[in-house]
């Protein structure tokens, strides 16, 4: 396609981010207002610092994020649960009939805040089957934490150790592979039958792990599960790409301030909310499938779900411009990945 016939502007359903983090207190205030803005309805994770484990706290939680949503904005956030070693099967209940669309499997110590997560999958069978009952999706941090394990493998051990098991026992429980990152996981996933999804951030459909090492050390570009060889890189974009309805968007966007970023322990996450459809529409856009990004972004995530697809719509219009290099956090600074750089398309309407 020549540049004088490339599409000016796009326009989408208005689409869903089916995996988000916004903390809380300051910081969510600082972050939410740009997920709102874009997405209709997000997942919000519940490794909070203590983690969200019960129903009343997911309420809670969830009466915190309305209240720092824009006035004028229609958006809703759609809650979890940590799942632990010890969530009682009764909570499932409490949790569906308050609204809580998912528990999240965090393996202990795999990521951020991740210490309280589970230590062996069978020992949530009872809660995972009242979930299969009551239909509560699993999400699931795809990696194991066996130090023996390099680092770059864990994604498609977990496959072998844990999901192969769980989808043998839970044939009816409802899983979304989250963040995946390798081929093994893409082609794992388009497999696996109709109750099993995958979500893919940005990021890793951009980058590849060359991305942390360009001109020296770059934290802003490490997350877990950290960018992969190009090889999987390209595997994620053609399942990205390829109008699976198995697929669809999760930006992992996961702000750290600054200072926990560029520290000699930096914190695991990329902040991409501030520009997330951009980010996307630039993935989509350079595998010349423009054409795939509605259905990946705002239809296959709801009907996984369960859900209706949203009624408003969000225009982008192809326009360069400079992406803010750092943003308020609290009484902290937040920088987002590719912060001073130029972006080619930009968010320009929304519904």
């Amino acid at each position: 396609m020549s540049a004088s016939t490339l599409p000016t502007t796009l326009t989408l359903t208005r689409p869903d981010d089916w995996h988000l983090h916004v903390r809380d207190g300051a910081a969510l205030a600082a972050v939410l207002p740009a997920t709102a803005q874009q997405f209709g309805r997000a997942v919000i994770m519940p490794n909070l610092r203590p983690p969200i484990t019960t129903a009343a706290q997911a309420l809670a939680y969830r009466d915190r994020i309305l209240a720092c949503v824009p006035d004028g904005v229609d958006f809703t956030p759609l809650m979890t649960l940590y799942l632990t070693d010890n969530t009682p099967p009764d909570e499932i209940k409490r949790a569906k009939d308050a609204g809580v669309v998912a528990l999240k499997l965090y393996p202990a110590g795999a990521t951020t805040n991740s210490d309280a997560g589970v230590t062996d999958i069978r020992k949530t069978y009872a809660t995972l089957e009242a979930m299969q009952r009551e239909g509560l999706l699993l999400l699931v941090h795809g990696e194991v934490t066996d130090p023996a394990i390099d680092l770059f493998d864990r994604e498609a051990v977990f496959i072998d150790q844990v999901m192969q098991p769980l989808r043998r026992d839970m044939p009816e429980l409802k899983v979304v592979f989250e963040h995946i990152t390798t081929k093994e996981a893409a082609e794992y996933v388009a497999s696996a039958g109709a109750h099993t999804a995958a979500t893919l951030t940005a990021h890793h459909l951009l980058y590849n792990r060359n991305a942390l090492f360009q001109g020296g050390m770059r934290p802003h570009y490490y997350c877990l599960p950290v960018l992969k060889r190009e090889t999987h890189r390209l595997a994620l974009v053609a399942a990205a790409t390829s109008g699976s309805d198995r697929f669809f968007l999760g930006t992992d966007s996961a702000p750290h301030a600054s200072v926990m970023k560029e520290a000699s322990v930096c914190g695991a996450g990329c902040y991409t909310a501030l520009s997330a459809i951009e980010l996307y529409a630039e993935a989509f856009e350079a595998a010349g499938a423009l054409d795939k990004l509605e259905g990946f972004a705002s239809r296959h995530g709801p009907a996984f779900y369960g859900l209706p697809v949203n009624t408003g719509t969000v225009t982008l219009q192809r326009e360069p411009w400079v992406l803010p290099e750092s943003v308020a956090f609290g009484d902290a600074t937040l920088k987002p990945l590719r912060g001073g750089e130029t972006l080619n398309w930009r968010l320009t309407a929304a519904t």
